[in-house]
């Protein structure tokens, strides 16, 4: 793909995630290309291309079993410009960037995007990297820091501050002092951004084979209340170390399964996060004279119904998570010495559904170039600049 874009006479290059795992000596999750090319010329280039997204308009090519995600070079957003072309295709909203397709350079590109360590771009020319921002240093130190004003770029999208705790807490990475500041700050951000994309940030988050790290970090900036409010409020009330060692015990599950390579279902965790405000509104309506399955069939109503309002659950998994939660008062025994729910982990922790584990894929040996605001230019071997170990 890159050698046809650059065939037809465009740029083209690896970027984000996949160069940064490369150099860490990680296996890739996917891979993004990024290109000077305008959606509508790499569709004309690519048969096999689809355009996606209002907000961001990005290309989707298939090749072989995988889509490759094809994004334009965007400008950087200047305060006060006020150009037509630009209010037409770019708008924000009380500093949240809601869509923006204004096209630019490469270097444009590597400023605006998230953090220094995704902002490194493969070139295929000469099998290098080129680094605008930094991001070989922060990569060799370890440092996860936002480009730009920290509380600036949280607000243009909350979610930031989600990405931030999670490939921390994937790379093992800190988070620079600067990018941390702000979140617990802004964390109530994130009550703007709507339900269904948080959902797809959850499953990132626990199904990326690092759900306790992250969920301790969640915990740690106060984003996790915000996800997960009736959970988060539960949590504060602990008896014999529950329900906080058994929602640590069911993403403890999860990531080992992963680690496995076994397939893991969302109804499952989504089951056991929430299962303690279940338990608890249950417990309630049978003080009120309700019957097990009852109380147990209308709390899972009022749960779901306040917990999609901020994190969207679609049917295909609130379905199953019902089930989990009405099998469970069967399997709870009577005068147990702690609450019930540790039999949920039991009895489904073995859920599967279909997953995809990507491919293997050879290490490359690559080499950085920094080619920063004063055009600095140097090539340095990877392996005698640093260690991929």
């Amino acid at each position: 793909m890159l050698y046809r874009l650059r065939g037809a006479g465009y740029q083209g290059y690896l970027v984000g995630g996949g160069v940064r795992d490369l150099l860490l000596g990680r296996e890739p999750k996917d891979f993004d290309i990024a290109t000077d090319a305008r959606p509508e010329e790499i569709r004309e280039l690519f048969r096999n291309c689809r355009l996606i997204g209002r907000r961001f308009r990005l290309a989707h090519v298939r090749f072989r079993n995988e889509v490759i995600e094809v994004a334009t070079f965007r400008a950087l957003h200047e305060q006060g410009d006020d150009a037509d072309e630009e209010s037409e295709e770019r708008e924000i909203e009380n500093g949240r960037i809601l869509r923006d397709n204004v096209f630019g350079t490469i270097e444009e590109d590597a400023w605006r995007r998230d953090f220094t360590v995704n902002a490194l771009f493969y070139n295929v020319d000469d099998f290098s990297v080129v680094d605008y921002v930094g991001g070989m240093a922060d990569l060799n130190d370890g440092v996860l820091r936002l480009i730009g004003d920290p509380e600036q770029r949280y607000r243009e999208d909350p979610v930031r501050m989600l990405r931030a705790v999670r490939f921390a807490a994937k790379l093992g990475f800190i988070i620079h002092p600067g990018t941390e500041a702000p979140i617990a700050r802004l964390a109530s951000l994130l009550l703007e951004i709507p339900p269904a994309r948080l959902f797809e940030e959850v499953l990132k988050i626990f199904l990326g084979g690092y759900a306790v790290q992250t969920f301790e970090k969640l915990r740690h900036y106060g984003l996790f209340a915000h996800l997960f409010p009736q959970t988060e409020r539960s949590l504060a009330h602990e008896e014999k170390g529950f329900p906080i060692t058994f929602v640590a015990r069911a993403l403890e599950n999860t990531d080992n399964r992963i680690a496995e390579g076994k397939p893991v279902t969302p109804a499952f965790l989504f089951a056991a996060l929430l299962w303690e405000p279940v338990r608890e509104r249950a417990a309630q309506l049978r003080t009120e004279g309700a019957d097990e399955q009852v109380a147990t069939q209308q709390a899972a109503d009022e749960v779901l119904a306040r917990q999609i309002e901020r994190v969207s659950i679609p049917r295909r998994f609130s379905v199953p998570m019902r089930e989990i939660w009405q099998l469970q008062w069967r399997l709870a025994r009577p005068g147990a010495s702690v609450p019930g729910g540790w039999q949920l982990i039991r009895a489904f922790g073995r859920a599967t559904t279909s997953c995809c584990c990507a491919p293997s894929r050879e290490k490359s040996s690559l080499r950085w170039r920094s080619g920063g605001r004063a055009s600095r230019k140097a090539i340095i071997p990877i392996n005698k600049g640093w260690s991929t170990s």
